[in-house]
This record gives structure tokens, sequence and C-alpha cells, in this order.
């Protein structure tokens, strides 16, 4: 497993135990083909779950060619490795102009430097990878937080929350907010049922930011006022879609078990982390 100390590498790990040979990015850096050369000397795994990946939309802008040598050219050096690779993407790979949810099959239409490199990266996967699984997810959250940046959503808005008093969130954009451990529990079934292709994977139901925002509030007890407002892109800045819901009927077709509702798993979640 690449990316190991991330939310849903943990989640991963938990599940798997012993199992899995988990690598950090200490311990392992994808962008370097010297060590990914000397960690498959070492091991030769069944499976690769590669949750390395450069996903801070503006930093990509900023810093295009890492974007692609994490994205994509580590991608091909992980695929052509002959273990089954299990690659994550997201759903920023659509444009989100249009009202209804996304399919597998329906065209994407990147916006960013890092939605062009994670479409990149999903053709890589499926291009040199024997019997690869690529998994669009959404809204990530997890007990492993988000080290790159400061904390997950639900606790960034937790601890600004109580420390503002009042917030202001996004209400055009549309999402599938997805606790990693459900995730995660996801990926390890459909690598044992052997799935390959693209496949969509998030909690079940949608929701706005700014509604995500009301459910976490009401979870921690915080009667907060929060202003919805509407997403603005200035100038040279990435697009972000305002329509990010993903369609499963691909992961469906397979037989792959639907995710519960997203309201449910994010009771658990910050029961599960005391927030």
């Amino acid at each position: 497993m690449t990316g190991g100390g991330g939310q849903l590498a943990a989640d991963l790990a938990l599940l798997l135990g012993d199992g899995a040979r988990v690598m950090t990015h200490a311990e392992l850096d994808v962008d370097d083909p010297a060590q990914v050369e000397r960690a498959f000397a070492d091991a030769r795994p069944d499976v690769v779950f590669n949750c390395a990946a450069f996903h801070n939309v503006g930093e990509c802008e900023a810093q295009p060619d890492r974007a692609w040598a994490t994205n994509v050219r580590a991608v091909i050096d992980l695929a052509r490795r002959g273990a089954k690779l299990v690659h994550l993407s997201t759903n920023y790979v659509f444009d989100g102009r249009r009202p209804e949810p996304y399919g597998e099959d329906d065209l994407p239409a990147p916006g960013s430097v890092y939605a062009l490199t994670k479409l990149a990266g999903e053709h890589a996967a499926l291009a040199y990878g024997d019997g690869a699984l690529v998994v669009r997810t959404a809204g990530l959250y997890g007990l492993a937080g988000s080290a790159s940046k400061g904390g997950n959503f639900v606790q960034r808005m937790v601890a600004r929350a109580r420390d503002a008093h009042e917030l202001r969130m996004v209400a055009d954009q549309r999402l599938q907010p997805t606790f990693t451990l459900d995730l995660a529990a996801a990926l390890v079934d459909a690598a044992e049922r052997d799935a390959t292709g693209l496949v969509h994977l998030t909690n079940g139901g949608a929701c706005s930011w700014f509604e995500f925002t009301g459910a976490i509030m009401e979870n921690a007890g915080l009667d907060v006022p929060i202003e919805p407002v509407v997403t603005t892109i200035g100038p040279g800045e990435p697009d972000r879609p305002l329509n990010g819901v993903l369609a499963r009927p691909r992961a469906d077709a397979a037989g792959l078990p639907a995710l519960r509702p997203w309201r449910e798993a994010l009771d658990d979640y910050m029961a599960r982390a005391a927030l």
C-alpha cells in the first residue's frame, strides 16, 4: 500500500491487518523509480492499493510537473509491476456543469491540472495494469485526518466553528461525503471479487458543502450560524465542479455492494472521533 499514513491508507491498513505492507511517503516516494524498484524487489504483492497522490488542487496548478510525476508517471510505474493495481481517482475529472449525477461512462472534462493528471492517471492504470481497478470517489474524510490540509473537512469545520462562532460555506457545490472506513471496506471487497475497470464508489445520497457543514454542526452540538455563499473562481484559479455527484451503474453491474448513506456514515465517524 502506497501513501501510508493518509486517511484512506490508515483505514485500509486497519482492515487488512498483518497481511498488508503499508509504506509511508518517507518509506516509498512513488515519484522515485529507484525506490519503487527496491520496494518491489523486497516483496511480491498480489494487490497494490495506490493511495499516494498529489491532491492539493491549488498546489497542483502551481506545480504541474510534480502533479504529473505523482498522479501519472508513478501510476505507470506501479501498474507495470505485475500485481493487481487498485488506483484511486476523483469526481473532479468531470466539469460538474450538468444537474444529473455522472456515471462511469460519462465523458470527463477536467478543469484543473489536478483533475487532468488524475484523469491521465486513470488511463495509465488501465493501460499498463493487467486487471487494474480504478475507483473514482469524492469528499473523503477519515479518522486519520488529512495532514496536508491541516485535518479533514469535518475536523476543520468543528475547529473553525469553535474559534470563530460563525461560518461561510458554498451552497452551490454538490458532492457525496465519503467516510474512508466505508470506502476502504468497499475497496477490499472489490479486490477480493477481482473487479476490474472503472467504477464509482462513494457513500450514498448527496448534499451541498453547506448542507454537509450543517450536519457536522448538528452532530457536534454547535449552534453556529452558517452563511451560504456561491462559488467564485478568480482569474487563473482552478475550476471546481459544481455538481460532483457520481452515479454507479458499472459498480452495480459488477455486483459491488452500495455504501451506506452519507449522513449515517458521518454520524458514525463523529461518534468514533468524539467530535
